[in-house]
């Protein structure tokens, strides 16, 4: 069943960056279609346009998509070998895990479990533990995708937790080396996508947040959200495609989420005029949209 999401305001979101989890429930998934992005099931996305989304390009708000970024060209500096005893340890608790219910195991999660364990420690120390973290939680889905991708799920425990240690120490052992790596590269990702945040800002459909994080969707705005709602089973907030209708202050097209007509909460005249401005913008917002895919 999908929930419709209250829409993050770019305040709030500028307060949560620096405390939410990223992606480190073990239910996380990387979206391919959005820019890599690793978000859990738990994520709460919207489209923002003008005013408070320009304010939200900003540095704070572009970790995790830089770290998924700078994973993939860091793989190949970061190649340390796998310690023995981390495999040995954790194919023992996977099995047993497995064990328990084989047909609801999931060789990706458990994966991201065990390797998400070590981000506290490795990030305790460092100055600024967001973005390492940020780095930490993009490796270890990187090497869980890589490893449990290649293992179908009818496999038995024994491949299937191999799969997931293999993924998950494989990470643990280049954490390191992967949070030094991508720090070198972080300020020209950022500077990157701060201009693109700010030109997204500037269309009819506007840039996609997701936990007060910048989602660099690039051209494709509707892959990308037909698989946030696919993988994770989430409305996107202020998201819509198709023949919209307008009824008791809100704006949805068929099968989306809704926009809100109303005027914000600080105004309480409850003009008509500002409804109807608001209902002929998102129009006009829409119209562009398929004219722009003719």
């Amino acid at each position: 069943m999908r929930t419709s999401l209250a829409p993050i305001f770019a305040a709030a979101a500028l307060a949560a960056a620096t405390t939410f989890g990223f992606a480190s429930s073990a239910d996380a998934k990387t979206i391919s279609a959005c820019g890599g992005i690793e978000l859990a099931a738990s994520a709460k996305c919207e489209m923002r346009v003008e005013g408070g989304c320009t304010a939200a390009c900003q540095p704070l708000n572009f970790q995790v998509q830089c770290a998924a970024d700078l994973y993939v060209g860091c793989s190949g500096q970061c190649t340390a070998e796998i310690e023995a005893s981390c495999t040995a340890s954790c194919q023992a608790s996977c099995e047993a895990e497995c064990n328990v219910d084989p047909g609801s195991f999931e060789c990706g999660a458990s994966c991201r479990a065990d390797c998400g364990a070590s981000c506290n420690g490795a990030c305790a120390a460092d100055p600024d533990s967001a973005r390492c973290r940020a780095s930490c939680e993009a490796t270890c889905g990187g090497e869980c995708d890589a490893r449990c991708e290649a293992t179908p799920p009818s496999a038995n425990c024994k491949a299937q937790c191999s799969s997931c240690c293999t993924g998950s120490c494989d990470a643990q052992a280049n954490i390191d080396c992967q949070v030094d790596c991508q720090a070198k590269g972080f300020i020209n990702c950022e500077t990157k996508l701060q201009g693109g945040c700010e030109v997204a800002c500037t269309k009819p459909d506007g840039a996609l947040f997701c936990d007060g994080q910048y989602v660099d969707v690039g051209e494709q705005i509707d892959e990308c959200v037909a698989q946030l709602e696919s993988l994770l089973e989430i409305k996107v907030e202020g998201y819509a495609r198709g023949d919209a209708q307008c009824s008791g202050g809100r704006c949805t097209a068929t099968g989306e989420a809704g926009v809100s007509c109303a005027q914000s909460p600080g105004n309480t005249s409850g003009s008509a005029a500002g409804i109807l401005g608001a209902i002929a913008a998102f129009g006009l917002a829409l119209g562009r949209r398929k004219n722009q895919k003719k």
